[in-house]
């Protein structure tokens, strides 16, 4: 039997660490770019902001193009976009066009993680599934946990321009790459009829080709269906407060380190990598342990929400850094509620094993909207909850939220099942 779909596994990691290169770049270059462009606590939060208000606008939108257009052009388009986005950031000179081009990537962005969910679903079984999300997910971790130390130091001999000229060309290159070797299970020419037939049994979706969504109109009653289910809100809500630890850490992780603990940048870069080690380890802890639980006959409810929750409630130790003053300490505690953030990250695979099946695409839109308001939320609350110097507030703040994710997974969203749709849905 082949192993083609572990080839395709690499090329969305791959993908999701210029992803998320692309997307947090701007968190090491901002202290820099604070002093170029002289902005205030405020501004700054919107630019971290406003990748996020295009991005969450476009989820729907995003999700039925996957559901619609195949993964192939669809990627290598979004690749290439944001890419040309990002180079041209490093030639701005005001706020006004910076803001600008960091909601341009939220555009291009926006059906990257539908398209990374659907990918998955049409090229692994059920119980293979959790592992390959771990995979591909931890890949904004591990990506960003190498090139933190990377960045700050292209930044230290380019300047914030040269960091992101370098960082569009890579992306350019990834698009082409993407293109030349992506396809989908039954048009992959070397993929055996062995390792279909597994993919397939399992509950891989790989006849779910765009072909025969092409008749199919958009139907709002579709749209609807995304929204009425209370188990699918909680998965919704939980996404919320999980992509709230990692925006903080995306965002406004360096500039807590260098403007509020008095870190020298370039140790800053490297410090700032230990959390994402933290978080690449949980997430791919997470998705294989659940996997080897639905192995050995656990339940769905155990094995897909055990992870989750735990990482939940270890995401809570963030508030820790507020009561000490060594660096050790301070990094301890936000490695450590990283790591559990990094548990709690494979909750794409609640839509994978939930969302009816020709929805895929517009329920995880759905999910990644909801989710992604945290990264128009949270950027500028803590703008403004750290104003007066203080950044203690902002930590209690995210502390919180990752309480209110614990209580929606666990209570919210019940039994972990797909939704069957009939005339006459029930929840």
């Amino acid at each position: 039997m082949s192993k083609k779909r572990y080839n395709i596994l690499a090329l969305i990691f791959g993908s999701v660490v210029i992803n998320y290169l692309d997307r947090t770049n701007i968190s090491v270059a901002a202290p820099a770019i604070k002093e170029s462009l002289e902005l205030s606590s405020v501004e700054v939060g919107l630019i971290f902001s406003a990748f996020g208000w295009t991005y969450v606008a476009l989820q729907i939108p995003g999700g039925i193009l996957v559901d619609k257009v195949g993964a192939r052009l669809l990627y290598g388009l979004m690749l290439f976009f944001w890419s040309i986005a990002t180079l041209v950031q490093g030639f701005v000179n005001s706020f006004i066009v910076l803001l600008g081009l960091r909601a341009s990537i939220g555009i291009f962005e926006a059906p990257a993680y539908p398209a990374n969910n659907s990918i998955v679903t049409k090229w692994f079984p059920e119980n293979e599934r959790a592992s390959a999300i771990a995979i591909y997910t931890s890949g904004q971790f591990i990506g960003l946990a190498f090139l933190f130390p990377v960045l700050a130091i292209i930044q230290d001999q380019l300047g914030w321009r040269g960091l992101f000229i370098v960082s569009g060309i890579i992306g350019i290159v990834w698009a082409v790459i993407w293109y030349m070797f992506y396809r989908d299970p039954h048009k992959h020419e070397s993929v055996s009829s062995e390792e279909l037939h597994h993919i397939q049994k399992g509950g891989g979706l790989v006849k779910a080709d765009v072909a025969s969504n092409e008749k199919t109109k958009f139907s709002w009653s579709d749209l609807a269906e995304a929204f009425k289910y209370r188990k699918l809100w909680g998965v919704y809500l939980g996404q919320f407060c999980v992509g709230s630890v990692s925006i903080f850490f995306l965002t406004w992780f360096p500039t807590y380190l260098v403007e509020y603990r008095g870190l020298d940048f370039i140790k800053s870069g490297f410090l700032a990598s230990v959390p994402f080690l933290a978080a690449f380890a949980g997430v791919l802890l997470s998705g294989f342990t659940s996997d080897y639980l639905i192995k050995k006959g656990k339940s769905i409810e155990m094995s897909r929400k055990a992870p989750v929750l735990f990482g939940l409630l270890l995401s809570v130790s963030i508030i820790g850094s507020n009561f000490t003053d060594s660096t050790f300490f301070v990094i301890f505690f936000l490695t450590l509620a990283f790591f559990g953030n990094g548990l709690a990250s494979i909750t794409w695979v609640f839509v994978s094993l939930m969302a009816p099946k020709h929805l895929i695409g517009l329920v995880g839109g759905v999910f990644n909207l909801i989710g992604g308001l945290s990264a128009i939320i949270i950027p500028v609350v803590i703008g403004v909850l750290v104003k007066d110097g203080d950044f203690s507030p902002a930590l209690f703040f995210i502390g919180g939220i990752t309480i209110l994710g614990f209580l929606s997974f666990s209570v919210v969203v019940g039994k972990v099942k797909r939704i069957e749709l009939t005339k006459k849905s029930v929840q």
